[in-house]
């Protein structure tokens, strides 16, 4: 059986005749591998203890050595203890890499532990984060109000103005990091131009001054965007999000090249954002193998829920990157592609009303809430379930008027994320509620 198995394992990742689709692949992983004795499993069981009997203390020792390398193909970890390694959370970070095209991913507690564990391993006390000046409410108030406690500094401008980016890479700048599509209100930044720009830089500096690219991937998924194709150092991610998918399991991920695992491994253990198994094991098994077939339904239904706003008078942006009125259109249709090259342009639409205080966005949502059966409000995103929220008063909160405003988080903007109910449902109940304004 276990000759077998690697047989199935090396032809359904190396073979040439029949190249195995990536759709195929987020169902199936990598078939059998040495992280667990699943011989006779259909579904990767769930691990479901804290520590692990060591036969010796020698045995011992080489599982602590051993912690943070890389494994051979066939060689079986030692397993420990929880917090170090358990095989639910290795399958899924495995899968997770061949998702995100990268050589390896870890998997964290959150997406925000992902991204504090990705930072904290490429900047240290007295260098420079440079952001793009529009981010996640929770990740700008890490880069403000924590990261200077570390000594870091974090400075936020605009990435769309490539010459801008490159006056600010200063010689103390050690990460460039953005969101695409950003959130909330969905504009792109250019994978392919920061990439050049922050390699130009990096040739006049040596391995311990160089820049790392971090993107935080939570939007477009990878199954709609993979940066590190286009040469971004790491991609975090929110597990919690589509690529979990039904909203009952919280976990991030960081992917990236296999030089960097130790130092994101030893952060997570010190650290403790650690994902439990019960956390891990629906993601794996539920949540990523269905990605792709999620995904193009809710992208269907919310291009029809964005051309439906396009119409409505009170509407003054609607913000999707599959519209062809889409500042960023091109942009998104060259970088924005699934597994099969087609256009991919997500999951999620911003609109914002005519509402300079932000009044109308509270009562469009509020009405929502009370009356509306298909469109849930929650902060969330991603979920079979269509989830709605106001930014400026919720996600984006933690922000002062003149943060959100100089990061361009509008009074009257709606963030909308696409599940798998009818369009003409949520058109329906998005009527109803722009009546009663």
């Amino acid at each position: 059986m276990e000759d077998r198995n690697r047989r199935i394992r090396k032809r359904a990742l190396d073979d040439e005749e029949h190249g195995y689709s990536e759709k195929t692949h987020l169902i199936h992983g990598r078939f059998q591998n040495t992280l667990w004795d699943y011989s006779h499993h259909v579904v990767p069981p769930l691990s479901s203890t804290v520590t692990y009997r060591l036969d010796t203390s020698v045995r011992g020792a080489k599982g602590f050595a051993q912690y943070g390398q890389e494994m051979g193909e066939d060689e079986s970890p030692i397993y420990i203890y929880d917090r170090l390694n358990e095989p639910t959370r290795g399958m899924l970070a495995q899968n997770l890499a061949y998702a995100e095209s990268a050589e390896v991913a870890v998997c964290f507690a959150s997406g925000m532990a992902a991204i504090s564990a990705a930072v904290g391993v490429c900047a240290k006390a007295g260098e420079k984060v440079l952001a793009h000046h529009v981010l996640y409410g929770c990740t700008f108030s890490l880069f403000k109000n924590w990261l200077p406690r570390f000594g870091i500094k974090a400075n936020g401008i605009d990435f769309t103005d490539h010459e801008l980016l490159r006056e600010n890479l200063t010689s103390d700048v050690r990460v460039v990091y953005f969101e695409t599509p950003v959130n909330p209100n969905l504009h792109l930044v250019d994978l392919e131009a920061v990439v050049k720009t922050v390699a130009e830089e990096n040739e006049n500096r040596g391995p311990e001054e160089r820049i790392r690219i971090i993107v935080d991937n939570t939007f477009a998924t990878p199954y709609c965007q993979r940066p590190i194709e286009f040469g971004v150092d790491m991609v975090v991610g929110s597990l919690t999000k589509n690529i979990g998918g039904f909203g009952t399991d919280l976990g991030g991920y960081v992917a990236c090249s296999r030089e960097l695992k130790p130092a994101l491994l030893g952060f997570r253990k010190d650290f403790g954002g650690v994902p439990s198994p019960k956390s891990a094991w629906p993601i794996l098994v539920y949540g990523l193998p269905t990605l792709s077939v999620r995904v193009r339904q809710q992208q269907q239904t919310a291009l029809k829920v964005a051309r439906y706003l396009e119409e409505k008078q009170i509407v003054k942006e609607v913000a999707y990157p599959g519209l062809e009125s889409f500042p960023q259109h091109e942009l998104a249709k060259r970088q924005m592609k699934d597994y099969e090259g087609l256009f991919a342009p997500g999951t999620l639409l911003y609109f914002a009303l005519d509402d300079p205080d932000g009044s109308l966005g509270g009562k469009l949502i509020d009405y929502i809430a009370e009356n509306a059966y298909s469109i849930t409000m929650a902060v969330s995103l991603g979920q079979v379930k269509t989830l709605i929220e106001h930014p400026y008063s919720m996600t984006h909160a933690s922000m002062s008027c003149e943060e959100s405003a100089s990061h361009l988080v509008d009074p009257g903007g709606i963030r909308l994320s696409l599940g798998l109910e009818k369009g003409e449902d949520i058109i329906h109940d998005l009527e109803e509620a722009f009546k009663a304004l």
